[in-house]
Order: C-alpha cells, then sequence, then structure tokens
C-alpha cells in the first residue's frame, strides 16, 4: 500500500487523466480537448505546439503566459522556445516547465509542455504526461492525414486560380469562401521559399526535406490566421503562397507594412530549427482577374531578390527597377553575352574582375568622384585615380561617355541576375 500522501494524489490524478484520455480518443477530440484534460487532470498549465514552437492548443491563464515570458521562454512574435525547455524540467519562476515530444512512427510532430510555475512537477504527473503525448499523436496524425489532402484540393484551386482556369469571378468567390476565404478584395500576393542553401548546408533527406516544407506552410498558415482567418495561404511543391489583404484607402507603404509584420512573425528569432526564407511581394492585385499577374510579380521577386541579395531577403516587384526589364529577357545565355561585350574581362569569375566591379560600381554611383569613391572604398585618392586609369583601359572612355556608362551600368545589372 502506498502511504505517501503526494504519491497516492499523483496516481489519482493520473487515473482521472487517463479516464479523460480515453474519452477525448472516443469522442474524436483534439490537441484543446487534451490540453484541457490534462491542465485540469494535473492542476498545471499545459500548451501543445509545432515542433519549432508554435502554438496549436494551450491551456494557459495569463499569470502562466507571463511566467514563460519571464523566463525568457517566448520570443517577440509569441513562440514558444522548445528549444530551451529541457525533458526533465527548466526552471520558470518559483517552478518549473519540462518538455515532451509528440512522436508517431519515428515523425515528430509536435511538442507537448507542462508549466508550474509554483512548484515542481511530480514524476508521476511526468509519466501522465508521457500517456497525453502519445494520444495527441493519434490525434495529429489522423489529423494531417485530413489537413493533407484538404491543403491539395486548395492548393490545386489557387493554382488554376493563377492560371486563369478556375471559372467565372463569382463562381471563385463563391467557391474561396468554402475554404473560409476571401479573394474578393484587395491583395499582395506573397511567394515565400526555403533558401536552398540553408537546406543544402544540412544535407537533408528526402523526408525531412518535405518535413520542413510542411513546417514552413504550417507556419504561414498559422501566423495568418492569427491576422485575419480569411487569408488564403497555401503551399506548393516548393513555394508557400499568401494573399495579404490591404486597405484600398490606405497607401501602399500600408500594405507593406502587414506583408512585413506576417513575414517577421513566421521568422521570429530563427529558433526552434527553422530555416532561412526568402520571400517576394506583388503589387496591390485589386480583383480577382489581377491575381495571376500578381502571382507573377512576386515570382519574379523572390527569384531575383535570391540573386541579387542572397538568401534571407524580402524583395518587393515595385522596387526591382531595372532588374525588373532584365528578368524579362527569357533567355540568360543572353544576358551573359552582353554583360562579357560590354566588360570584357571584368565580367570573369575572378576575385581580381569582382573587386573592380565593385569599385566600378562605387564610381557610377558617384557620378565618377574620385574623392567621394575614394572615401566610399576607403581608399587613397592617387589609388582610385590609378582604378580610374585602369577601368577606362579596360572598358573605353567610361568616365565621360554617357551612353557607355549606361551600357556598364546595364551589364553589371544584368550579371546580378544572372549571379
Amino acid at each position: 500500500m502506498i502511504s505517501d500522501p503526494e504519491a497516492v494524489a499523483a496516481l489519482e490524478r493520473a487515473d482521472a487523466l487517463h479516464t479523460a484520455l480515453t474519452h477525448i480518443v472516443l469522442e474524436g477530440g483534439d490537441l484543446a480537448a487534451i490540453a484541457e484534460a490534462v491542465g485540469d487532470a494535473l492542476g498545471c498549465g499545459v500548451v501543445f505546439t509545432s515542433t519549432d514552437g508554435r502554438e496549436r492548443a494551450a491551456h494557459l491563464d495569463e499569470a502562466q503566459r507571463a511566467a514563460l515570458a519571464d523566463a525568457h521562454l517566448l520570443d517577440p512574435s509569441g513562440r514558444l522556445r522548445v528549444e530551451r525547455i529541457d525533458p526533465d524540467g527548466t526552471p520558470v519562476g518559483k517552478g518549473e516547465a519540462l518538455l515532451r515530444r509528440v512522436v508517431a512512427a519515428g515523425v515528430d510532430l509536435a511538442r507537448l509542455v507542462a508549466l508550474r510555475p509554483d512548484g515542481t512537477i511530480h514524476s508521476s504527473d511526468a509519466q501522465a504526461l508521457e500517456r497525453a503525448a502519445i494520444v495527441a499523436a493519434l490525434l495529429v496524425t489522423r489529423q494531417e492525414a485530413i489537413t493533407a489532402v484538404e491543403n491539395k484540393y486548395r492548393g490545386d484551386f489557387l493554382r488554376d486560380v493563377f492560371l486563369g482556369r478556375a471559372g467565372e469571378g463569382a463562381y471563385v468567390a463563391e467557391h474561396a469562401q468554402a475554404f473560409g476565404w476571401q479573394l474578393d478584395r484587395p491583395v499582395m500576393v506573397v511567394v515565400a521559399v526555403l533558401d536552398p542553401d540553408a537546406i543544402a548546408a544540412l544535407a537533408p533527406g528526402p523526408e525531412e526535406r518535405r518535413a520542413w516544407q510542411d513546417r514552413f506552410a504550417n507556419a504561414w498558415r498559422q501566423v495568418s490566421a492569427t491576422v485575419d482567418e480569411s487569408i488564403a495561404s497555401v503551399a506548393f511543391s516548393q513555394e508557400v503562397v499568401t494573399l495579404v489583404p490591404v486597405d484600398p484607402d490606405a497607401s501602399a507603404a500600408a500594405g507593406h507594412a502587414a506583408v512585413d509584420r506576417i513575414t517577421a512573425a513566421v521568422r521570429g528569432d530563427r529558433g526552434g530549427g527553422r530555416i532561412a526564407f526568402s520571400a517576394g511581394v506583388s503589387r496591390v492585385a485589386g480583383d480577382l482577374g489581377q491575381l495571376p499577374e500578381a502571382f507573377r510579380q512576386a515570382q519574379r521577386a523572390v527569384e531575383i531578390g535570391r540573386r541579387v541579395h542572397g538568401g534571407g531577403s524580402i524583395t518587393r516587384f515595385d522596387q526591382l527597377g531595372l532588374h525588373r526589364l532584365l528578368a524579362l529577357v527569357p533567355d540568360p545565355a543572353e544576358l551573359t553575352s552582353f554583360a562579357s561585350d560590354v566588360l570584357g574581362p571584368l565580367a570573369e569569375r575572378t576575385p581580381e574582375a569582382a573587386d573592380l566591379r565593385e569599385t566600378l560600381q562605387v564610381l557610377l554611383d558617384t557620378n565618377f568622384n574620385v574623392a567621394e569613391a575614394a572615401r566610399a572604398q576607403f581608399f587613397h585618392y592617387n589609388t582610385m585615380r590609378y582604378r580610374v586609369g585602369k577601368l577606362q583601359r579596360l572598358l573605353g572612355p567610361v568616365a565621360t561617355d554617357p551612353h557607355l556608362r549606361l551600357d556598364v551600368a546595364v551589364a553589371l545589372r544584368a550579371l546580378e541576375i544572372v549571379g
């Protein structure tokens, strides 16, 4: 017979939780029901998150959330820093939080975090959390199977909209409402892609790569839903497309600010195993008929932004400038050929050529003001004069011939496009 009152109480809590979890499984409950059952039975705060810490369901009061924030376990976007919570317990106030992985068939599905700010979590309660994690795995697996089918259907529909083959505007708007979307309003199309270099550095297998893509798409859907539940956000094979609503009477800056808020929330503090991504933003599409062109604009913006600015860039179509025209050239070899014809040896992929191209760009930016260019590159004045002479021997009278200077400026931009 167990005589320890605390152990007896823990067993009673575990039994109550077992009964509650059984009912949840039989009744087809969800993560929110499990969180509430665990919290009520064990007398602690409970939160289920994605593997990178985005809240999926919780049974937390404001004091418990404040305790997590005070322990620096919440990032500015509200993501729970699950990577900082130990399975054996992490101090939170005068108590602790501990973490359990939600896993099924070797697939990492979610995280279960239990919190008791005013005391430790009994070992029997920790074992009860293991059972709760198993039940959660069953529900998450079932839900993800359903969600995968729904998301594919939604993605196929939105792809048809972008290709102009979804039907008349009234039908498209009505069909979108069945998904909970509102498409017949001004939006900016955002296309986001995981950066290939960041993925390649981790050398993932096919399963892990798909898991990252799914996690990325879920993050966009979840963050978008917190802003407006009628926002359409779908995953295609390599990209996530989100239609961010904008106020037609507000300035363009206000629309960009709305996109920036969503992007910042998805990015968070880059913790929790998240991978860097780039995004392209279209102009405002005023109606359904403008969505196909807006989608192409966002695709072009993210592609050019990654080439010019590198990974992690957020590029707006309106800010592409000359790059926008150059991107319309269908054959990249034509851009390479043009750059080689204009720049000659400066178009070569060598450190020396890259160094001279950088100086050439600074000179163009300063209207060939040698003194200003020397200061910008931290060169001695005579060193910059020597470089100007060398550039003119290679290119011709670029300092004085406006037509040649224009060709050179365009050629430099062409090299940025082809990478």
